[in-house]
Formats: structure tokens, sequence, C-alpha cells
């Protein structure tokens, strides 16, 4: 298979183009991405002289580019290029309409112009909105998105749905909860408090920090994708959750107690405007038709994902020199102006 995967340089792509060439010998991928401030090539050098690999740098808002680099011929499309950081949507949302709406429209028009015979929308748990106490959502469930960045999301999500009903364009829509693991951008919560605590430097918690999410190891996520690419349903719609529902505050706690420092780093601040209080995805249907398991407990995932944080310094600093520590600065660590407090004075001092 002749795979397009975009947005290949970030935390989740990379992990996915290092899992295909390592599991089929025969399939080749060409990464197309533009190296935004979350966008490393360095996640990849392993892999950058392997034959069956190739970077093309690029928008996938870029039209005329687009179709150039599909009119190679490819038997697919896994689609990750998105602006995620919630954060970040709350203070400006403008790319992430650009990039997440417009830039899937665009995307999806040269793919199907060019007979893409499977085209793959990585999405996110996040488009449901909040989940109630033992509420699980389905695929079935409805949209009700609470960030700039969630909505812009279910955006791409409904522009695919509406692209197989009217054209049978050959989509199929992935939703995942929250990722953990190697080459995840710092700003994210795990690499953050990582990063931070290493430093022994004060750790960020919003709220009361009991906001619940269902973590799944980068890999486990990798091969769900896998399968939905390679079984799924065209039009439908499968879940990825793994079952491990821990508050924020536990897992700070956990990995604190991992990299032995002391809980006085924790710093609540003022809760992010629109925060989800929990998120719960039911994944019975990639169970049922993908045959798709999560492989990897929390516990070892959270122990293989501290270890990698350790063993590799050189990734760390060199995402820090990509703007990572401006960023801190401007909205965490100025005492009397971080992000929470920036954020509910509508992003001004």
């Amino acid at each position: 298979m002749k795979i397009l995967v975009t947005g290949g340089a970030g935390f989740i792509g990379s992990n996915f183009i290092r899992y295909i060439l390592a599991r089929y010998r025969r399939d080749s991928i060409v990464n197309l991405d533009k190296l935004t401030y979350s966008g490393n090539l360095e996640s990849l050098r392993d892999v950058e002289k392997d034959r069956r690999y190739a970077f093309v740098k690029g928008d996938v808002g870029d039209a005329r580019k687009v179709r150039k680099i599909l009119s190679a011929g490819f038997d697919a499309v896994v689609h990750f290029a998105a602006e995620t950081h919630v954060d970040r949507s709350i203070l400006d949302g403008m790319a992430f309409v650009q990039t997440n709406v417009l830039g899937t429209q665009c995307l999806m028009n040269a793919a199907r112009e060019a007979g893409i015979k499977r085209f793959v929308l990585v999405s996110t748990d996040e488009v449901y909105g909040s989940a109630r106490a033992g509420e699980k959502f389905t695929e079935e469930s409805t949209l009700a998105p609470n960030s700039p960045y969630a909505a812009s999301k279910a955006g791409a999500d409904l522009l695919a749905r509406a692209h197989f009903r009217t054209f049978r364009f050959p989509v199929i829509i992935t939703r995942c909860t929250n990722n953990y693991g190697p080459f995840q951008y710092p700003e994210k919560f795990i690499p953050l408090m990582l990063t931070r605590a290493a430093e022994g430097q004060s750790i960020p918690v919003y709220g009361d920090g009991m906001q619940v999410r269902d973590w799944i190891w980068v890999k486990d996520h990798c091969a769900g994708l896998d399968a939905a690419l390679r079984k799924g349903r065209e039009g439908e719609i499968y879940n990825f959750g793994a079952g491990n529902e821990w508050p924020n505050l536990d897992i700070a706690r956990h990995l604190l107690r991992l990299l032995k420092k002391p809980e006085s780093l924790l710093t609540f601040v003022q809760d992010r405007p629109g925060h989800d209080r929990r998120y719960a995805l039911d994944s019975s249907k990639a169970h049922r038709e993908l045959g798709w398991e999560p492989a990897t407990s929390l516990e070892e995932g959270l122990k293989l994902t501290v270890q990698w944080y350790a063993s590799n310094p050189d990734w760390v600093r060199g995402m820090h020199s990509k703007g990572y520590r401006a960023y801190f600065r401007e909205h965490y660590d100025r005492r009397d102006a971080t992000l929470a407090k920036a954020l509910s004075h509508g992003g001004k001092k």
C-alpha cells in the first residue's frame, strides 16, 4: 500500500509512520507536513533513510501542491494534520478553522479527484463534549464540542460525512481518547509534567484537577488506525478508548512518584473556560468490526513514557528551542499572568 500521511511530523503521526514501516515491509509512505511549532522531523530521524519513506514540506490547505502530490498515485490517505492544543484555540481559533476545516476540505477534494481508495480522518473524542458520570459515547452520540478546537474537528467530521453521502467518498472517521507516549509536544499534559518536574519547576493543574480522561498508549492507537485503514467500512466511525479513566490530578501525582519528585511542585490555577469534565468512549464497535483491543496498561505505558523522556533529552531540548519555553513563560510562569488568568480576561493581561 502506498500511503500519504499528513501531519506525520507530529506526535501521533510520527508514531504511526514508524508503526507502519516496521509492520509492513511492502508499504511506502509520503509524509506531508507544514512543520509548524509542534512538527519535528527529529521524531522521524530513525526512518528518514528508509527508501520506503519520503518527506514533503507543505500545507494541506495548498490545493495546488496537494493535487500535485496525489497525482503521483496513492492507495490511501491518513489525515493527522491539525491544530490540536485547546488552550491555543481559546486564545485564537482562526488557525484551527483554517487547518482543521478548510484544510480537510481541500485535502478531500484533491483525494476525490485523484481516485483515492481509502481516506482515514483522525478525529478526537472531544467532538462529543463532556460525558456525564457513567456515560460512554458511542459513534452515534450527538456532537457537542465545547472548545474552538473541538468545534473545528467536528466541522471536519461533518464535512467527511457529507463527502461520503454525496460522493460516496471512501472516508473512515476515527475518534480517540487522550494519547500519551514518545515524541509528544511538551505543552500537552503528560510531557508538560515530565519536562517541568525534571527541572524542578512548578506544574500547573487546572481547577481542582479532577477532570477525568481515558488515557491510551499512542502505539495502541496506531494499531487501531491501521485496523481502520485496512478493515474499516467506508462511511463509518470508529471510537478508540482504552478504559483507563483517571483524573488529571491522580495522573500528576502518579508521575511525580515515578520521578521521585515532591507533590509541592503542583500549582493549582484557574480552570480553563469551557473545560470538559470527563471523556469516555464505548469502543465495542472497533473491537467487534476491526478486532482491535488496546494492549498496554496505563501503569506500563506511563513507566515507558517516563523512561523515554529521560532517555531523550536532546529531543526535548530541540522542542524547547521551537518556542515552547517562550510560550510557557508567556502563559504560565508570570505570577500575575498564568494562562488560566489570561483566558479569563479574554486573552489579555
